[in-house]
């Protein structure tokens, strides 16, 4: 079974299992790193996913996946908090991050950087606007490596 098999069929199976809660699915990833595979659930929910709500979804979750079987290799399941840094997947996350500070890394550069902070002022189509300390910057989505929340610490 493909990659993109599993992780469909652990994003269903994860759906149903928290469908009675508020957690929402971040993403699921099914990747190698050195050896070993993980597969890798992120989940998340309005008041911050802790480690009692990530260890009761992996309990039912890994129970469910060794019923089914469909990953016939090694693996080790991990359920986690996105983190707070984690790159924006969805329009939902375009949408809550608007007026809020963020972190875009370009493919390729503009104006001489390919890193840039400022305001999310807008989401477009194919284009986001952000708002820096110098200039508004009209970013191509296609172009973008990856976009985040922006830690500030001050």
């Amino acid at each position: 079974m493909g990659k993109k098999e599993i992780e469909k069929i652990t994003y269903d199976i994860t759906r149903d299992l928290i469908k009675e809660t508020n957690y929402e699915i971040i993403d699921v990833e099914y990747v190698k790193e050195g050896s070993d595979k993980y597969l890798r659930v992120y989940l998340d929910k309005p008041e911050g996913i802790t480690i009692d709500d990530c260890s009761n979804v992996n309990s039912q979750l890994s129970k469910r996946l060794d019923e089914i079987d469909p990953i016939k290799e090694q693996y080790f399941l991990e359920v986690s908090s996105p983190g707070i840094d984690r790159p924006f997947k969805t329009e939902k996350d375009f949408e809550l991050n608007i007026n809020n500070d963020v972190e875009v890394s370009l493919y390729r550069a503009i104006e001489g950087s390919k890193k840039y902070t400022g305001k999310l002022i807008k989401k477009g189509k194919d284009t986001i606007t952000i708002e820096t300390l110098e200039k508004q910057l009209i970013i191509e989505i296609k172009n973008i490596s990856k976009i985040n929340k922006a830690v500030i610490i001050n």
